[in-house]
């Protein structure tokens, strides 16, 4: 499934979804009940390492792929041997598959995992046990669970939820509370927040503090405010951006915050497949205004090979405020780093 995320859904009051809202509660019942009756069936089994799960409240855009790629940089700097593990969304490959970012595609593993393949050891199986035994069979000394904080399937030692920290234009990550399809949530935010160890609330890099209101919406939880930053300044001179993410209004937004400067911008829906025409209309866009293309780092795996030269990936990071607790929460103190594997020694040469 391809979705549009409509604007509608993160308007408190309702906006103009008031009437589709109404519409499509009796859909967003049956979806809520589902989580709940899948949810019930944990904790799931023990792979007999600590699994770190990563996941998201809303359906989409809240920023959940760059805490994965920042839980797996923190662990692994500490010498974790940690494994990024995930369904693999998007992709046509059941796994276990251990994604090779030269040989892989998009189409194959999904955008997400492909992309973060290329910082750290990751998986994708659409049965995460199995994933899971896989990632562990190999070495994996520690699991980061990439969206599954509605999926029972494994015990979790540490469940991060993470929250769009965006309020501003009239915008509330959780809309006025609905589940999909007639709001944003995957199931209601009291369930979600009951089984969350921490929340990560991601501000845009202009935003220098939450919404107090956000804040006390989160309840008691341990709190963890991270900025989604960008790794390196977006292309000199006139550009033409694309996206397709949940939120591409906010690659526009966080591409002009960053100075680029930006003379047309393109939405797709999240992991679209960028086809010949869709991507000759933009080199078109962009030769008329003797501009260049620009994208997420998410979107740019996606496109097909030839392209990837004539559009220029703009990476971000998620920049923990206070990253000692981010660290404190991962156990990262405690761990004992796998030593390097001896090397058998060379037999002699005959004489």
């Amino acid at each position: 499934m391809k979705l549009n995320t409509p604007r509608w859904w993160y308007a408190r009051d309702g906006g103009p979804g008031r009437l589709r809202r109404r519409l499509l509660k009796p859909a967003s019942w049956i979806w809520a009940w589902a989580t709940a009756r899948r949810v019930a069936r944990g904790p799931g089994l023990d792979p007999g390492v600590p699994v770190i799960s990563v996941g998201n409240l809303t359906v989409g855009g809240s920023g959940k792929t760059p805490v994965v790629r920042e839980a797996l940089r923190i662990l692994r700097e500490a010498g974790v041997e940690a494994h990024g593990l995930s369904r693999g969304y998007g992709g046509d490959q059941p796994g276990p598959l251990r994604i090779d970012p030269a040989v892989h595609t998009a189409a194959q593993v999904g955008d997400e995992p492909l992309m973060l393949a290329r910082d750290a050891p990751f998986w994708i199986a659409r049965d995460r046990t199995a994933g899971a035994k896989a990632a562990v069979a190999a070495g994996a000394q520690a699991i980061v669970l990439d969206d599954a904080h509605q999926n029972p399937a494994l015990k979790k030692s540490l469940s991060l939820v993470v929250v769009d920290g965006e309020t501003r234009n009239g915008e509330w990550p959780f809309g006025d509370g609905s589940v999909f399809p007639a709001g944003p949530m995957r199931e209601p935010l009291a369930a979600g927040l009951a089984r969350a160890d921490a929340v990560v609330v991601l501000l845009p890099a202009d935003l220098e503090t939450p919404d107090p209101e956000l804040i006390r919406a989160l309840g008691g939880k341990p709190r963890l405010l991270a900025r989604l930053e960008p790794a390196a300044p977006p292309p000199r001179g006139p550009q033409v951006g694309f996206a397709g993410i949940a939120k591409p209004w906010k690659v526009e937004r966080a591409l002009k915050a960053a100075g680029c400067d930006l003379v047309d911008f393109a939405s797709f829906a999240d992991h679209a497949a960028f086809d010949e025409g869709a991507l000759r209309a933009l080199a078109a866009i962009a030769e008329d205004q003797a501009a260049g293309l620009v994208t997420t780092e998410k979107d740019w795996v996606r496109l097909p090979e030839r392209w990837r030269a004539r559009v220029t990936a703009w990476p971000v990071r998620a920049r923990f405020e206070d990253e000692a607790a981010l660290r404190h929460l991962l156990h990262v103190k405690d761990w004992t780093p796998r030593p390097a594997p001896k090397r058998k020694p060379r037999a002699k040469a005959a004489r």
